[in-house]
């Protein structure tokens, strides 16, 4: 372009050199002439407008900078099976950076700053847009996740209901205590034989149970039952789950899509299992509800029923409420719960550290009874477990169950570092990469240090939800921030009382599965020893 101008600059100059310079009758003869005087004339504004619109351009592109190119789409998709280090080590370089994409710009930060700007300060500029929403559309519909203004204002609104501490206290808690006593009957039956484990698969499980039995009020019982329903559901889910993060590195999805053919055959197979598992269990409810003979206002229970007094003809509409509180309420607390664990077996001391808080907290209540003991770990107890609250809160540092968060920008904008986005950019925060980052956490940043989020009297203290963003932070913060905290704190209060935990081999390496969750790869092989 620098050229362009160069030589443009040089034929004007040419142009209008003085007549004396030239040949005078050459140059009258030109003047004289009507035709070559009309394209001269032509020709000369033509040049004039080029070069007025160069200099435009030039001086615009001197005021817009944009972030530091880090690599591309197709290095992100080499890379996909450690795609959350992958991002996770860019940050390191750049803290913020794009992926060049031949459709749009891909940009990630781990600036707290940036964080900040996109989910509160200018938080109107950036939301889930069509560029997500096409992608996760097939899977999760027009749920919770995927949708931006009204339909999301309303959804969050009905939603605060079941998240509200007396629902939590008088309902959910009893759920959780009730199933954090099932799994530690299970565990027990392994610590009793020697036998290993998935406790991933068992947290799973559980998870879903709860889930459903707060957001449809049915008992599932996939823990202690050969349900092979519910166990073909979680497999289509979670495949279903990582085929439509592929999209996001796959340009061709779309055509694969309308072909029916590779990883979008695959993925239309898994969501027909989806949907085939959740339509029964909302039918079910629905026939329930039809059947019911009193006032159908006073079943507000479960949060489905919520939803039904809405929209209760939709089951489409219900059907993506469903599957949007399922990654939400058993994805994210499971696969927290297993890295948890994960992080307890690496640092012995500080699961001794954890029992013996419970064990001082609950003063020795251990019965051979899980339920009565599960009875005992209340509201209050929780409360008291300020170093529990530091290790799972620490766990989630390393490990948040959200690893990237991706927005879209609506309009040009320039971030709190100075560097500029467009319209239609892609602009996501990576959780992951942030609870690695020296210039937010320290040196220690990588170390699994609970103690970090405890004052000197032992107290847990609060961060910055910019700067610890695994519960998303602003007019979307999690909603479900204390369901999930009082959930894991149960389930692991119960199970750290009673037993031991280690790893079935120490030396095999632990990996995230790429997807919307950060899941452990083959899930986690542990031994359990009483206690």
């Amino acid at each position: 372009m620098q050229d362009l101008a160069s030589i443009l600059d040089k034929v004007m100059d040419d142009l209008f050199l003085p007549c004396s310079l030239r040949s005078d009758m050459a140059f009258r003869d030109v003047l004289s002439n009507p035709i070559t005087f009309t394209a001269l004339a032509v020709i000369l504004s033509l040049l004039l407008l080029v070069q007025v619109l160069i200099r435009k351009l030039k001086k615009k592109q001197r005021k817009k900078q944009y972030h530091p190119v880090g690599g591309t789409i197709f290095r992100l998709l080499l890379n996909f099976t450690r795609g959350h280090d992958y991002l996770a080590d860019l940050a390191g370089k750049y803290r913020t950076y794009r992926l060049l994409n031949p459709l749009r710009n891909m940009i990630f930060t781990a600036d707290p700053s940036n964080v900040e700007y996109i989910l509160k300060t200018n938080f109107e500029n950036y939301g889930k847009g069509d560029y997500n929403h096409d992608k996760l559309r097939d899977l999760l519909g027009n749920g919770i996740f995927t949708v931006d203004g009204e339909k999301w204002s309303q959804q969050r609104k009905i939603s605060s209901y079941g998240f509200s501490r007396k629902v939590l206290r008088d309902f959910s808690s009893v759920v959780f205590r009730n199933n954090a006593a099932k799994l530690a009957n299970i565990v027990s039956e392994a610590a009793k034989s020697s036998q290993s484990m998935d406790i991933q698969d068992l947290f799973m499980k559980s998870s879903l149970d709860s889930i459903f039995k707060i957001l449809i009020g049915v008992e599932l019982d996939s823990l202690c039952g050969s349900y092979e329903e519910g166990i073909k559901f979680c497999n289509a889910f979670d495949d279903a789950n990582a085929l439509s993060l592929w999209r996001y590195v796959d340009v061709l999805w779309k055509i694969k899509r309308f072909l029916n053919i590779g990883s979008e055959a695959t993925l239309k197979k898994h969501i027909k299992v989806v949907d085939d598992f959740v339509y029964k269990q909302i039918n079910s409810k629905l026939e329930q509800t039809h059947n019911l003979k009193d006032d159908f206002s006073k079943k507000k229970e479960d949060i489905l029923s919520r939803f039904m007094q809405v929209n209760q003809a939709d089951p489409t509409y219900l059907r993506d409420v469903v599957l949007n509180f399922v990654i939400a309420g058993r994805d994210t607390t499971s696969a927290t719960l297993s890295w948890f664990i994960y992080m307890l077996c690496k640092n012995p001391a500080v699961q001794e550290k954890v029992a013996k808080e419970v064990r001082e907290v609950t003063e020795g209540k251990q019965t051979k009874n899980f339920a009565d003991f599960a009875t005992s770990v209340d509201e209050e107890a929780l409360e008291k477990m300020n170093y529990l609250h530091a290790t799972i809160t620490e766990t989630l540092r390393l490990y948040p169950a959200v690893p990237v968060d991706a927005k879209t920008c609506f309009a040009d904008d320039i971030m709190p570092d100075g560097f500029s986005v467009s319209r239609g950019d892609m602009v996501a925060y990576i959780p992951y990469g942030m609870g690695r980052m020296k210039f937010i956490w320290g040196d220690d940043a990588e170390e699994y240090k609970p103690e970090r989020w405890l004052n000197e009297d032992g107290v847990f203290r609060q961060q910055s939800p910019f700067k610890f963003t695994a519960f998303q932070a602003g007019p979307r913060i999690c909603l479900g921030k204390e369901f999930a905290y009082m959930q894991m704190k149960i389930f692991s209060a119960v199970l750290l009382d009673y037993f031991i935990f280690k790893l079935r081999d120490e030396n095999k390496p632990v990996n995230c599965r790429t997807t919307f969750n950060l899941r452990i790869d083959g899930g986690l092989h542990v031994y359990a020893l009483d206690r």
